[in-house]
């Protein structure tokens, strides 16, 4: 549907996609609002020690290339095939493209939004009907000075999974006792080798997962192990489904990423060669926290049978999932297997056979529409509880969702752009 500007488009999250996207449409002469409930990129602050696995030309647009260096003519961007950190993409390319002068206006941080809804109509109200697409969309927004409302023609969710993590039960639930003791429990990527070495040197650890995350970690905590005197770490991993050995990671073949193989090689060799303990096919029923002995109380069951350990740490890399409550009034349609919205993620299930994220691509602007009329979810959020969403796809979604709003099948703004550099 034709969305004629300076209309106002609302994007929600200010990470790597919001900005893009931002930017995007501030070319095209929309009014555009970013509302971030913390700081520019803090997902990735929150990793910002861990190298990327892909090369900065995969990580950053050609638009946004060209608006940096059209606002400063002294920027001088990483080199593309160079491999940044978080921290090193957030200083060298996120934080100047909020900065520009056709995203900072727009940029409103430490804003929370706590729903969108349509102004006239409710989740179940009209239909398939004209009138819902002509009501404005309604934002409860909260900041520091309190609550307001804002409205906008179209709404753009890129606010990620990274915050809304998974739970380290059977069957996907929280353990037992997870829920009161989770503020205790990290469930993300610690610089456990910087300035938060003090927590893990010299201590009991456990690990939860099977995935890159958890590798990060353990290869981190490994190396912390062989510079202190004591310590130890346990790795907890499920039966992965299809898996003739007990390798925590499983390893794409032929690799294109090779800093992702290697970390995988390494992981698997650190439990092989017994420089960490790894057990299989386990899983945390229950866990506890004493205040008294800073500890947590943590039982495993594994193989039918039931142990109770404690541990000064414990990590917990078990995922993330999107948070639909901002929607929940919205008519949006989302799998029933990843919560991301229906037609991307059917789209996924039939066309995406491989394990490696760089065979994903982008299957067309009919895949982001969704039953509410000008709601279009982007970024990792729109991959649900799929892990193998890249930033380059992100950047075909925003081409994609554009050529929507502006009617115009052949919009390509990247290919434009790249063209003139």
């Amino acid at each position: 549907m034709y969305i004629e500007p300076p209309s106002s488009i609302a994007i929600i999250g200010a990470g790597p996609i919001g900005l893009e996207a931002a930017l995007y449409a501030r070319f095209l002469g929309y009014n555009v609002r970013i509302f971030e409930r913390g700081q520019v990129a803090d997902n990735v602050l929150n990793w910002g020690h861990v190298r990327m696995f892909s090369p900065f030309r995969m990580n950053a647009s050609a638009l946004g290339l060209r608006a940096l260096a059209a606002q400063d003519e002294a920027y001088q961007p990483p080199g593309p095939e160079e491999f940044l950190t978080g921290s090193q993409w957030l200083e060298h390319y996120l934080l100047p493209l909020a900065r520009s002068d056709l995203v900072t206006d727009g940029l409103s941080e430490r804003t929370r939004v706590l729903s969108i809804t349509r102004q006239d109509f409710r989740k179940g109200e009209a239909i398939g009907d004209a009138r819902r697409a002509a009501s404005p969309f309604r934002m409860l927004l909260e900041d520091d000075v309190g609550q307001r409302e804002e409205f906008a023609e179209v709404v753009i969710d890129t606010s990620g999974t990274f915050g809304n993590h998974n739970w380290m039960g059977a069957g996907g639930s929280p353990a037992v006792r997870e829920l009161r003791c989770r503020h205790r429990i990290e469930y993300g990527l610690p610089d456990i080798l910087g300035n938060e070495k003090d927590k893990y040197v010299g201590r009991r650890t456990l690990v939860v997962g099977s995935g890159y995350s958890a590798a990060t970690n353990v290869v981190a905590l490994a190396e912390l192990l062989g510079e202190a005197a004591s310590g130890d770490v346990l790795w907890v991993t499920r039966t992965r489904e299809g898996s003739d050995d007990d390798a925590p990671i499983a390893r794409i073949e032929n690799d294109r990423l090779p800093a992702r193989d290697e970390l995988a090689v390494h992981a698997n060799a650190l439990a092989a060669e017994g420089k960490v303990q790894h057990w299989s096919g386990a899983v945390i029923s229950s866990i506890a926290y004493d205040d008294s002995a800073q500890q947590f109380s943590v039982q495993i069951v594994r193989e039918d049978d039931v142990t109770e350990h404690t541990f000064d740490s414990v990590i917990a890399n078990v995922g993330y999932r999107p948070d639909a409550s901002l929607f929940e009034e919205l008519q949006v349609q989302q799998c029933y297997a990843t919560g991301g919205p229906m037609k991307l993620a059917a789209a996924l299930f039939v066309l995406e056979t491989s394990a490696d994220c760089l065979d994903q691509q982008s299957h067309g602007p009919e895949t982001l529409l969704n039953p509410e009329p000008n709601f279009y979810i982007l970024g990792s959020k729109s991959y649900g509880r799929n892990s193998n969403f890249l930033v380059s796809i992100g950047l075909q979604q925003i081409r994609d969702v554009f050529t929507i709003i502006g009617d115009r099948a052949d919009l390509d703004l990247y290919k434009t752009m790249s063209a003139t550099t």
